[in-house]
């Protein structure tokens, strides 16, 4: 099948976590609400539409979303409850297709080229997906279609919430010249900052670099530019999402500075990838420590061995390791371990790999 003849749509749930808390306690509805930890360590996991009219975000310390919006709510994440709604979901994006890959609770792509239900357009499908969701669920989606994941993904956010747009074939590299920068899914705020150095401040931008420019000034990501700028995305809808690593952190709620302290916390971190190894019945040979310094700086500390490692023991021997290659330049809000180079991975595959952020609270 020719690569321009498939029909992808990406869904993604309107601020999922933060809209299921709404549905069940109606007395938050219309109200800016964070869900996350309020305390001086807190994360914002998900932030109501109405937060973010504040400039409340993911990711952002509680105390500055608290700072930005007086009148935040924040609630307790219930990850469970989630998960229970996501499934809801999922059984859903199953009544159209098989080709369904999850990125998160929240989002998911599905191929829609061969159908169950035998759909010619799959605009139609995406209309017909969100109305049921509603219908299932009392929650909004909304969604991108076109060729390809890359574009599905992009046009996702253009009408949201509670929205959907439509790339056809024939308008994919206008769409994409016109795009601006900042928009490309997979660049980000650095990486836009750089471009604009470069001159690159929309698709039209990217598109007169050449592909020897792009790899010298962005790497192995100079190619993946010089293709999706031009439309190519060859990646398939997977059902079976391959894992890339698999890890655990912790925020303290004061920062420390002793290596012994930090031992201890490591070793319940090992203790946790130990067991989240056995339950997916996994082993990796790349260990890599991740700090968070208290002036929010990170920094990730890695090593590769040669045999495939899954015991808490193996990885706590490698974190020492990495916990005394170098002082530590200050004293310390957060640590993570993760293992990588997993052995269910897909030697063929060279995609950029997307990461999922797990916020613990």
């Amino acid at each position: 099948m020719n690569l321009e003849d498939r029909k992808i749509i990406h869904v993604d749930m309107d601020a999922f976590y933060a809209s299921v808390e709404q549905l069940d306690a109606p007395e938050l509805k219309g109200k800016p609400l964070a869900v996350g930890g309020s305390s001086k360590r807190g994360v914002v996991a998900a932030a109501s539409y109405e937060a973010r009219k504040y400039g409340v975000r993911s990711a952002m310390p509680s105390v500055t979303a608290a700072r930005l919006c007086p009148d935040l709510i924040f609630v307790k994440a219930r990850f469970e409850r989630y998960r229970e709604v996501s499934q809801q979901i999922r059984e859903i994006f199953l009544d159209y297709t098989d080709l369904v890959e999850p990125l998160s609770l929240d989002e998911a792509y599905l191929d829609v080229t061969e159908n169950k239900l035998n759909y010619p357009s799959a605009t139609i499908i995406a209309y017909d997906i969100r109305r049921r969701i509603y219908e299932t669920t009392g929650l909004t989606a909304s969604a991108g279609i076109s060729v390809n994941k890359f574009i599905a993904k992009v046009a996702s956010d253009y009408n949201k919430p509670n929205g959907q747009k439509t790339i056809t074939p024939d308008e994919v590299l206008e769409f994409l010249e016109e795009l601006e920068i900042r928009k490309f899914h997979g660049i980000g705020k650095v990486t836009a900052e750089k471009m604009y150095q470069h001159g690159i401040f929309n698709g039209a931008d990217l598109k007169l670099k050449t592909k020897e420019f792009l790899a010298e000034h962005y790497g192995k990501s100079g190619l993946h530019y010089y293709n999706i700028v031009r439309g190519i995305h060859k990646s398939a809808v997977k059902p079976d999402r391959i894992r890339k690593s698999l890890g655990a952190e912790r925020t303290f709620s004061d920062n420390i500075s002793s290596e012994i302290f930090m031992m201890e916390r490591l070793n319940q971190i090992a203790e946790e990838i130990e067991r989240r190894l056995a339950k997916n019945n996994v082993a990796g040979k790349t260990v890599t420590l991740k700090i968070k310094y208290s002036d929010f700086k990170m920094q990730t500390r890695s090593k590769t061995i040669a045999n495939y490692i899954n015991k808490k023991e193996e990885i706590l021997e490698i974190a020492t390791e990495l916990v005394r290659q170098e002082s530590f330049r200050e004293s310390v809000r957060l640590l993570g371990l993760s293992l990588s180079n997993l052995n269910t991975e897909d030697k063929e595959e060279e995609e950029p790999v997307e990461v999922q952020l797990e916020f613990e609270f």
